[in-house]
């Protein structure tokens, strides 16, 4: 397969085994760069004996990590990719022809994720994920960072493959390591004092979306486990940001 001029950045922290399967959909970049979030498994190896170069960064801010990658990237174009991401050959072929384009910056990618390993979601999203190195300015956001950019972005035909929500152990472990930045997020920007009725409407909202908007009831049981998941999450969520406020109202009134 000849290579095309395009960086590829993933992030990854403890995906040993995920990276390499990542890394083997990624061979027709000229460049891999591994920005390796203070893995403790083999993800740094693996990544390294594949051919990737590797970046070491422990920041837990997504935004700065996905800077760090752009900082080495040696390409005109970069192409972000999540360790349990899959570029498929279909796309590769569209992102030959996106790169020639002169007036477009940037493009937007399908993603079909896969939950339990094996079940499409009906709901496929569209991601900013291929930019022109120079006008990318930055990204915004500790954690579901959004990337700034200056010109026109253009939606590309193909799919990236993102196979997400493995197992309830690996979905409960993330859960319990972002739902702490998540409430602290809420927490330094103000959020109104948490009170009962908050925790039944978030954890609704995001049920809704994930079963109905999303239409997650397609999938029946898996479906449902999903959504009703999404809703738990944001329960751990809040529950951290009313632990926060309830410690600091503690610590007021003993002052």
């Amino acid at each position: 397969m000849s290579k095309i001029n395009v960086t590829a950045i993933i992030i990854a922290k403890n995906e040993e085994g995920m990276i390499a399967d990542c890394l083997d959909s990624l061979q027709f970049c000229s460049e891999v760069l591994v920005v390796d979030n203070g893995s403790s498994d083999n993800t740094a190896e693996i990544a390294k004996r594949m051919g990737a170069r590797v970046i070491v960064s422990r920041v837990h801010d997504f935004s700065k990590l996905r800077m760090e990658g752009l900082r080495h990237a040696g390409e005109e174009w970069v192409l972000y990719v999540d360790a349990d991401e899959r570029i498929t050959p279909e796309l590769v072929v569209y992102l030959r022809r996106a790169i020639s384009k002169e007036n477009i910056v940037a493009y937007k990618l399908w993603r079909k994720n896969f939950y339990f390993g094996e079940y499409e979601w009906p709901f496929i999203e569209s991601l900013e994920r291929l930019f022109r190195k120079e006008y990318l300015e930055g990204w915004h956001g500790i954690v579901h960072e959004t990337p700034i950019v200056k010109g026109a972005v253009e939606q590309l035909d193909g799919f990236i493959l993102h196979y997400t929500h493995r197992d309830l152990t690996s979905m409960l472990r993330k859960t319990i390591e972002w739902s702490q930045i998540e409430a602290k997020l809420r927490f330094d920007s103000g959020h109104p004092l948490m009170t009962w009725w908050r925790f039944p409407r978030v954890m609704f909202t995001a049920f809704f979306d994930s079963y109905i908007r999303q239409q997650g009831w397609r999938l029946g049981v898996v479906g449902f486990i999903e959504s009703t998941y999404q809703g738990f999450s944001m329960f751990i969520t809040y529950a951290r940001l009313w632990e926060m406020q309830s410690d600091l109202n503690s610590s007021k009134s003993k002052n």
